[in-house]
C-alpha cells in the first residue's frame, strides 16, 4: 500500500474498486458465474480494505467491506437468518495477521495470543481449513432436518431445503439424545452442562465438491460435447441452486459443518465442532486448536505446502479467537467478524499497477517489453517485474503504463500479465510503443515477425546476454560460472568473448575481490571439464538464430565424421558448415528455408569464424558419436510425440527415439511415420487421424522399442 497517496487520489480509487469489486462479486454469488479468479478479486478486496483503513472516512455503508456479496434469486423462497452470515477478511502474511490481532486486543484492551485471560485448558485460537465451497445454514427442530438456506447477503438466503436433503453428508435427523450423552462421554464432555433436549438447533457449514467428483463430472461434460467447468467451487454453487434437486442428487456434493448458531451452553470454538461430531454432523478432523500464533502459523504453512493431498481444494486457513465470550464482545467490523480472520495461501493471480514498461535486450538481439510493476506478492514472492513479450502481446492486452493488471506467476516462471481492469482507469494512463533505436547501442530496430529485432550485430547487450547463453544457460553448463560473475569477468576486461573463458588461469580470478584461492580453483577446473561436449550442444551454444536444442540436435546428426575416433575438431566443424549450400542444409530433417538461412548466414560471417577460431585454439573438442543410423531399428523413420506420458516424459522418448536411428519431429506430416500419444494429445493427434498416419499409444510405443 502507497502511504504517499492523497486523499482525494484515494477517494477515486476506493470509488473505482467498489464499481469493479461490485461487478465481479455479483457475477460470482449471484450467477455462479466469474471472469477473472478469486485470487484476483481477493486482491482487489484486499486494496480497498487498506485504503479504507487508511483513510477511515471514506468508508461507506455500501462499500464490498462492509457487507456480504450476493442477492436471493427470484426463482427460490427468501429466508431470514436468526443472526448474520458473516464472511471472514483476508490477509496474506505473518505480517498482516500480527496487525489483525493488535487490532482485535486494542479494541477488546486486553491480551489474546498469551492465554493469561484464558483457562489454561483453553488454547487461545482455533484454526480451521478454509474450503473452497459455498455457505449454508441449516436448522433442526425436534431433531429433524426442516430447512437449509444459503448465505445470500447476510441476512437473507435462499431456501434450498429440497436440494441439500440430497446430500448424504448432510443428516436428516440428528442421533436420539441417549447417543449424543454416550458421545459426549468419550470426548471427556460433561453432558449436565449443554441444553441437548432444545427443541430448535442452528448449525452452519460449507457444501463443496471433491476433486474426484470434479474430474469425474468434467469427464461426462466431455463426453457430451459439452463445455466443462473451471473450478469446483462453482459446480457446487450451481448445484445447490439448481431447482430439480435430481441434478443435486447426481452430482454428489459433500459437507462440512463448523458452527451452532442456537447457544445450547457451548464456550469455546473448538467445543463447537466436538459438539457438531457428537450430534451426527460431518466435521474436518484437520482443524486443530492454536495455543498462540506461532501455531496458527504452523498450521497454516503446513497446509501451504501439502493442500495437494486433500481431496478437496482450499484456498487458505481460518484463524478464530477460541473462546466463545470474547469473540461475541468483539462484534462484527463491515461484513466480518473483528475475533476471524482468513490466512489465505499466497495467491498464484494478484493485482498491481504498471508504473513503467522497458526493453530488454536478449542474446539473440530481440527487443521484449518488461513490466515494472508495484511491488506485489504472487506466490509467496515478490515481483516487480512481468514479461510482455512483444508488441503484439501489448495491444492484444491493450495495456498501457498506470494500468491496473492481474499478474500471475506458475512455479519458477517469469510472472506475466493476464489482463487489464480497464474499470480502474483514471485517464492519465500512457500508451507504450517499441522504440525504433535500440536502447542499448541506438542501432536501427527492425521487425521480424513478431519481433523487433536490434539490427546490428555488436550490440552489447546482445552480445552479453549470448555469452551468458553459452556458458551457463545453453550447453556448457559450466557450474559456478553465473550471469554475476561473467558480468564481473567482463566489467574487469578479463573476457571479451567465450573463448576467453577456456583461456584463463587460476590467478586471473584470484586478484579480483571476493574470489578465493580455492573458489578461483574451482571455477577453473569445471571450465576444464567442459572443454568436451557433443556436437549437438555445442551447436545450440552458438546462439544461432532460430536453432534451438531440436534443431540443433537435427544439425549434429547430419553430420559426418571423416575418422573413427568418435570426435571431430571445430575446424572439421565449420568446414563442413561453411561448404553446405542453402539446399543441402534444407534437405535436412525439420529444417526449412528460414531456418536454413540463418545457419548458412552464421557460418558465413567473418566475425563468427573468427570466434570458432579461438574455441579451437583454446583446446575445445567436439564428441561426435558415429554410428551408422542405416542399421537402426528407426532408421529413416520419423515421429511426433504429443500429450502426456505416463512412464516416461517427452524428452525421454525422443531421446530412445534417436537412440534407434529415429528422427523425432514437432510437426506432423504425410511423411511422418509414427504419432506417439500421451493424454491430453490436442491437434497433433486430429492432424493424424485426418492423414492416415500410424498412432501409437504409449503401451504399442513401450512395444516397439523392446521389439527385435
Amino acid at each position: 500500500m502507497n502511504s504517499a497517496i492523497s486523499e482525494q487520489e484515494a477517494r477515486l480509487r476506493i470509488a473505482r474498486l467498489k464499481k469493479t469489486i461490485d461487478h465481479h462479486r455479483y457475477l460470482y454469488h449471484v450467477h455462479d458465474r466469474e471472469e477473472i479468479s478469486d485470487a484476483a478479486l481477493d486482491s482487489l478486496k484486499k486494496e480497498l480494505f487498506d485504503l479504507e483503513n487508511l483513510f477511515p472516512q471514506l468508508i461507506t455503508f455500501d462499500s464490498p467491506t462492509q457487507r456480504v456479496a450476493g442477492k436471493p434469486l427470484k426463482e427460490f423462497q427468501k429466508v431470514r437468518h436468526e443472526t448474520r452470515m458473516t464472511s471472514f477478511n483476508d490477509a496474506f502474511s505473518e505480517s498482516d495477521m500480527m496487525a489483525w490481532l493488535e487490532r482485535v486486543e486494542n479494541y477488546l484492551k486486553m491480551r489474546i495470543d498469551t492465554g493469561k485471560t484464558m483457562p489454561k485448558s483453553s488454547p487461545a485460537f482455533y484454526c480451521e481449513l478454509k474450503i473452497d465451497g459455498l455457505a449454508i445454514e441449516l436448522e433442526y427442530e425436534n431433531g429433524v432436518f426442516v430447512r437449509g438456506s444459503t448465505r445470500g447477503d447476510g441476512m437473507i438466503g435462499e431456501d434450498v431445503t429440497q436440494n441439500l436433503r440430497t446430500i448424504d453428508a448432510i443428516p436428516l435427523k440428528l442421533l436420539p439424545i441417549d447417543e449424543v450423552e454416550k458421545n459426549l462421554k468419550n470426548v471427556n464432555l460433561d453432558s449436565r452442562r449443554y441444553n441437548l433436549t432444545t427443541r430448535r438447533l442452528v448449525v452452519r457449514g460449507e457444501v463443496f465438491l471433491t476433486k474426484k467428483e470434479f474430474a469425474r463430472i468434467n469427464a461426462e461434460q466431455e463426453k457430451k460435447g459439452m463445455k466443462t467447468y473451471a473450478n469446483p467451487r462453482n459446480i457446487a454453487a450451481g448445484s445447490v441452486r439448481q431447482l430439480d434437486p435430481s441434478v443435486i442428487a447426481d452430482r454428489r456434493l459433500d459437507s462440512f459443518e463448523y458452527d451452532i448458531v442456537t447457544d445450547i451452553g457451548q464456550m469455546h470454538h473448538d467445543e463447537v465442532h466436538a459438539l457438531l461430531k457428537v450430534f451426527g454432523f460431518k466435521t474436518n478432523s484437520n482443524n486443530k486448536p492454536a495455543k498462540n500464533m506461532k501455531e496458527v502459523f504452523e498450521f497454516r504453512d503446513y497446509w501451504a505446502k501439502h493442500r495437494e493431498r486433500l481431496d478437496y481444494e482450499i484456498d487458505g486457513t481460518v484463524a478464530i479467537v477460541n473462546e466463545n465470550a470474547i469473540f461475541a464482545r468483539a462484534g462484527i467490523i463491515g461484513k466480518a467478524p473483528r475475533a476471524a480472520m482468513a490466512y489465505k495461501f499466497s495467491p498464484r493471480e494478484a493485482t498491481t499497477i504498471v508504473e513503467d514498461i522497458k526493453i530488454q535486450v536478449g542474446r539473440t538481439g530481440v527487443l521484449t517489453p518488461v513490466a515494472v510493476m508495484r511491488p506485489v506478492n504472487i506466490g509467496g514472492t515478490t515481483v516487480t517485474h512481468a514479461t510482455l513479450h512483444n508488441a503484439d502481446e501489448i495491444a492484444r492486452l491493450g495495456v498501457k503504463i498506470g494500468d491496473t493488471v492481474i499478474v500471475s506467476r506458475a512455479g519458477d516462471v517469469i510472472p506475466q500479465i493476464l489482463s487489464v481492469l480497464k474499470d480502474l482507469r483514471t485517464g492519465k494512463e500512457k500508451a507504450f510503443h517499441m522504440p525504433d533505436r535500440c536502447p542499448v547501442d541506438g542501432s536501427r530496430v527492425v521487425r521480424d515477425g513478431v519481433a523487433y529485432r536490434c539490427s546490428s550485430p555488436l550490440c552489447g547487450a546482445r552480445h552479453r546476454e549470448s555469452l551468458y547463453h553459452f556458458v551457463s544457460r545453453g550447453a556448457f553448463n559450466i557450474d559456478g560460472l553465473g550471469p554475476k560473475i561473467i558480468d564481473r569477468f567482463l566489467d574487469e576486461g578479463l573476457i571479451t568473448d567465450a573463448a576467453d573463458i577456456f583461456m584463463l588461469e587460476k590467478g586471473d580470478i584470484e586478484v579480483l575481490g571476493q574470489f578465493g584461492e580455492k573458489s578461483a580453483e574451482n571455477i577453473i577446473r569445471e571450465v576444464e571439464l567442459k572443454k568436451k561436449l557433443p556436437l549437438a550442444r555445442f551447436l545450440y551454444s552458438l546462439g544461432i538464430l532460430h536453432i534451438g536444442e531440436e534443431t540443433a540436435i537435427a544439425l549434429a546428426r547430419n553430420f559426418q565424421l571423416s575418422n573413427n575416433n568418435h570426435q571431430a575438431t571445430i575446424k572439421e566443424i565449420t568446414d563442413y558448415f561453411k561448404k553446405r549450400s542453402l539446399d543441402d542444409l534444407q534437405q535436412v530433417p525439420d529444417i526449412g528455408p528460414k531456418v536454413a538461412q540463418s545457419v548458412y548466414d552464421w557460418f558465413h560471417e567473418i566475425r563468427n569464424i573468427d570466434f570458432l577460431h579461438r574455441l579451437e585454439k583454446a583446446g575445445i573438442v567436439i564428441a561426435a558419436e558415429a554410428r551408422s543410423v542405416s542399421n537402426a531399428k528407426f532408421a529413416g523413420k520419423t515421429f511426433v510425440v504429443t500429450g502426456s506420458l505416463e512412464s516416461l516424459s517427452r524428452e525421454v522418448a525422443k531421446e530412445k527415439i534417436r537412440a534407434l536411428g529415429g528422427d523425432p519431429s514437432e510437426s506432423v506430416s504425410k511423411k511422418t511415420d509414427y504419432v506417439v500419444v500421451g493424454s491430453n494429445p490436442g491437434s497433433k493427434y486430429e492432424k493424424a487421424k485426418r492423414l492416415g498416419v500410424t498412432i501409437l499409444d504409449e503401451n504399442d510405443f513401450l512395444k516397439l522399442l523392446e521389439s527385435r
